[in-house]
């Protein structure tokens, strides 16, 4: 009875009367907990036996359950069960446990000022009985063990409180048929992990359970879900399971009684998810995966501590990253969301429920300086290897416009959406990120942070430890070379085929690799034998199948999240159960296979493809002891992919920003116009450069050619800014352009736009109806334009000249007028064309000209492309340019039927 543990605790008291304190508090409280495990686990009469020798306190306590042996749990922080034994070894001077045919007695001594405590003696017992091997595919280990100590705490309390098991309506002989069958599965779990070598997200385990356990697998899942439906009713003082655990649970369980009465196994990730469970997320949490991510993402407890914040959320909400860690979350929420945030979080923890993970919920953050600042949020949880259960939220900035220090934050904005069902919405998604219900009655409590670096399980063998040692050397060596082929090229297939040659040289015979993009189609992109004569047909590259929830086999569960899967009896092809299974046979097939290693590319949660290797001979097949190096290449080759993508996104958003930015040129009658922009070769492919081309509502056609400073998206935006506000100015006032730069200017002080421009704004005039155009043009600080004529006489318009836009808008500027002969070339450039770092810029300036009349009589577009041949390769500034060129002579009269289409 529960009434026990305090008896033997006074009687330990007792005993020890006269000892010096420590050891007698120490030994009181050892011995309450190996009462604690009496009670709960053997279940009948015990006897505790207490003398003291020199000061020295030594504690029997024996029950009569032998055959029940000790359970070994891992030493997790956020454990609420399984802390008894691990008590007696950090406290106690010795311990041990002697077993008999109809007892057991667990030990121990508490030495004064002993030096420390000694390496663990505690003996465990195998089940007895015929044993059944259980295949349990793809167990993610971290969500296991938070399974289990979840399941633990509640056992634990239907046991101790009667009233609880009560509410629970569980019978006390099916609590203690629960209690025993718990204790098997943990133990055969733990003696399964054992044996593995741990350097993945999941295991594939062989675990001998007892035949016939099978019934008692049944009543332990009863209770639990008897249990866990107390807990959310509010009956007990365990909170019910959250999604992802309560499914664990339930495929665990039916893995084990349906392989026990003859069924087939079905590995985790081929379980379907549900909201919050997921299988595909199977990599315990790490706080180095977010301060990595490009993504705004801050990840928390459930103490409402955020304990992992990356620069991009920090830098979004005003903070630095490490002014953050260890602070409430509620420092990112505005105040009249709070408790919404609190009620949110406490319902989904009371209740097990999801409402909003896994789902993009608009909300506003708080930003250090008060402001509010419109985001997205997407809320996951996730576990980590000591147990726990951590909240990571991604947050997108939205285009509103942020709400002003002041503003009554209940109150919808002029111009914003809020209303009460947004409120509860950013309420609930707040509150799942910080896991606030038990955070509101926490102040205090140790860091929670783990250091940053890559994830392990914690329990590893011997002989993995030594095989790591062993082959350091080797290792370094091909993780060097692999990493200079990965960083040789910018072109992502080749990259991948350079370190796959890398691979077949040091460690396969030949690999593969497979990548999954943005709608889940799976595309092979790298086949490399390592003898190149190897015939590998066509038909194995490019497209293989989309990535189904239902596809089976080693390649779909790898792409799931499972591995590395070592396989050391490759199956037929016929064998596949896929269509992604069959294309993988048949490669393997084809080239041939006695083992293979499939290892998962993963970044952060996501898999973004697989690395398969595969040896062809059987004199050194892959073992279990290659996997720990194998999970760290694909580790390595995971992170360059992912770089390679970023950057190519990069490049497609800037090529697509810049398209967006680059202005249609006008039809204009008797002119022929073209431009041409070139993106700095060493920066993104935007800048501050543009062109635009416009008619006036006179019918004028007005030419700009500018350049802000900076070569990056923030010179684009600057630009951006300035081109538009030209336009307005030079089609709402029709004056002459030195008038329209000097507004442009005062507009640019007024707006406080902290940066400056180059600018050539021109007027062309037509004179009449004849060929010649006068052009009106007026420069701020840019290149003069270069004017040429059809004979080969070219020279720069340069009697224009002006301060730069942002320097002084109270400076006069001037307006030149240049007459422009027939079938002459108006060329508008930016300096890129021009200037070289090695020389001056008048020989550039003398070089272009030169180009220039000689190519007077190209066709327009042929002599802008030619310009950029010629001044663009390996430009370190963005090019732009514009070129016009004026009508050979008058144009043919038209009839006025004619004009107005008429017949």
């Amino acid at each position: 009875m529960a009434r026990n543990v305090a008896v033997a605790r006074r009687f330990v008291r007792s005993v020890l009367d006269g000892v010096a304190p420590e050891v007698a508090d120490t030994a009181e409280l050892l011995a309450g907990e190996l009462m604690t495990n009496v009670v709960i686990h053997a279940r009948t009469e015990a006897e505790v036996r207490v003398w003291a020798v020199d000061g020295r306190a030594q504690v029997r306590v024996t029950d009569h359950r032998p055959e029940c042996g000790l359970v070994p749990h891992d030493r997790h922080p956020y454990a609420c069960t399984g802390r008894g034994l691990e008590l007696v070894e950090e406290l106690a001077t010795g311990h041990g446990v002697h077993s008999t045919e109809d007892r057991k007695t667990v030990w121990f001594e508490v030495w004064p000022r002993t030096p420390g405590p000694p390496a663990s003696a505690w003996e465990t017992l195998a089940p007895s009985g015929r044993m059944a091997t259980v295949t349990l595919n793809d167990v993610p280990y971290a969500l296991y063990w938070a399974a289990q100590q979840h399941w633990e705490g509640l056992l634990r309390e239907l046991f101790l409180a009667p009233a609880a098991a009560g509410h629970a309506q569980v019978p006390p002989a099916d609590l203690a048929t629960a209690q025993d069958t718990s204790n098997m599965i943990c133990a055969c779990m733990t003696a399964a992990v054992q044996q593995e070598t741990p350097d993945s997200s999941t295991l594939s385990l062989l675990v001998a359970f007892p035949a016939d356990t099978a019934p008692d697998v049944t009543a332990l899942s009863t209770v639990l879900d008897l249990g866990d439906e107390a807990a959310q009713q509010a009956s007990l003082l365990t909170l019910p399971a959250l999604p992802q655990l309560r499914a664990f649970r339930h495929w665990l369980f039916d893995e084990i009684t349906g392989q026990l009465s003859g069924g087939h196994p079905t590995a985790w990730t081929m379980t379907p998810g549900t909201p919050g469970a997921t299988p595909t997320d199977l990599a315990p949490w790490d706080a180095s995966e977010v301060e990595a991510a490009n993504v705004p993402t801050v990840a928390a407890d459930d103490r409402n501590r955020i304990i992992a914040v990356n620069s991009a959320a920090a830098g979004l909400l005003g903070w630095q990253a490490h002014d953050l860690l260890e602070q409430r979350l509620t420092v990112l929420i505005p105040e009249h969301l709070r408790s919404r945030h609190l009620s949110a979080f406490s319902s989904l923890l009371l209740t097990g429920e999801p409402r909003i993970l896994g789902r993009s919920v608009p909300v506003r953050a708080l930003h250090r300086d008060g402001r509010l600042v419109p985001v997205r949020l997407s809320v996951q949880t996730q576990e980590a290897v000591d147990g726990r259960t951590v909240f990571v939220a991604q947050l997108s900035a939205t285009t509103a416009a942020p709400t002003a220090p002041g503003s009554a934050p209940g109150t919808a904005q002029p111009g914003t959406a809020q209303d009460a069902s947004s409120g509860a919405a950013s309420g609930a998604a707040s509150g799942a990120a910080s896991g606030a219900a038990s955070g509101a009655a926490h102040d205090g409590g140790y860091a929670t942070r783990p250091a940053p670096g890559p994830v392990h399980l914690p329990v590893t063998t011997k002989k993995a430890r030594r095989a790591r040692i062993d082959r350091a050397a080797p290792e370094l060596s091909l993780f060097a070379e692999a990493g200079r082929a990965l960083a040789s090229t910018l072109d992502l297939n080749e990259r991948l085929r350079r370190v796959c040659r890398v691979l077949t040289q040091q460690l396969a015979d030949w690999c593969a690799i497979d990548l999954i993009d943005e709608h889940r189609q799976v595309e092979r992109v790298c086949i490399v034998h390592r003898d190149p004569r190897a015939p590998i047909a066509a038909g194995h590259f490019g497209a293989l199948a989309p990535l189904s929830g239902t596809a089976s086999g080693s390649l779909p569960r790898v792409l799931r999240g499972a591995g590395p899967l070592l396989i050391d009896i490759v199956p037929p092809a016929g064998q596949a159960r896929s269509p992604l299974d069959v294309r993988q046979l048949e490669l393997l097939e084809q080239l041939g296979g006695d083992s293979a290693l499939i290892a998962p590319l993963r970044v952060q949660r996501d898999v973004i493809g697989a690395l398969t290797l595969v040896r062809t001979g059987d004199e050194r097949p892959f073992t279990k002891d290659d996997i720990p190096l194998v999970a760290e290449l694909a580790r390595s080759l995971a992170v360059g992919v992912d770089n390679a993508r970023l950057h190519q996104h990069t490049h497609t958003n800037a090529e697509q920003l810049q398209r967006a930015l680059l202005p249609e040129l006008p039809r204009t009658e008797h002119l022929e116009l073209a431009a041409r922009y070139l993106p700095s070769s060493t920066t993104a492919e935007v800048g501050g450069d543009w062109y635009d081309a416009f008619t006036l509502p006179n019918g004028d056609t007005a030419l700009v050619i500018g350049d802000v400073t900076g070569h990056d998206l923030q010179a684009a935006v600057f630009m951006s800014t300035l081109r538009n506000m030209l336009r307005g100015i030079a089609v709402t006032h029709p004056e002459p352009p030195s008038d329209v730069l000097h507004r442009l200017d005062l507009a640019h002080h007024t707006l406080a736009l902290h940066t400056t421009a180059t600018c050539i704004y021109a007027v062309l005039k037509n004179q009449g109806s004849g060929p010649e155009h006068s052009l009106h043009h007026a420069s701020a600080g840019h290149p003069p334009p270069l004017l040429t004529s059809s004979d080969g006489h070219s020279r720069y318009l340069d009697t224009a000249g002006g301060l730069l836009i942002g320097l002084d808008p109270d400076l006069p500027r001037h307006t030149a007028h240049t007459p422009l002969p027939p079938d002459s070339t108006l060329l508008l450039y930016t300096d890129g064309l021009i200037e070289r770092r090695t020389e001056p810029l008048d020989h550039g300036m003398t070089r272009l000209r030169r180009h220039a009349a000689r190519h007077a009589r190209d066709p327009l577009h042929t002599f802008c492309d030619d310009l950029i041949i010629e001044y663009g390769t390996d430009n370190t500034d963005d090019i732009a340019l514009l070129a016009l060129r004026t009508p050979h002579s008058a144009p043919p009269a038209q009839h006025p039927c004619e004009r107005h289409g008429r017949s």
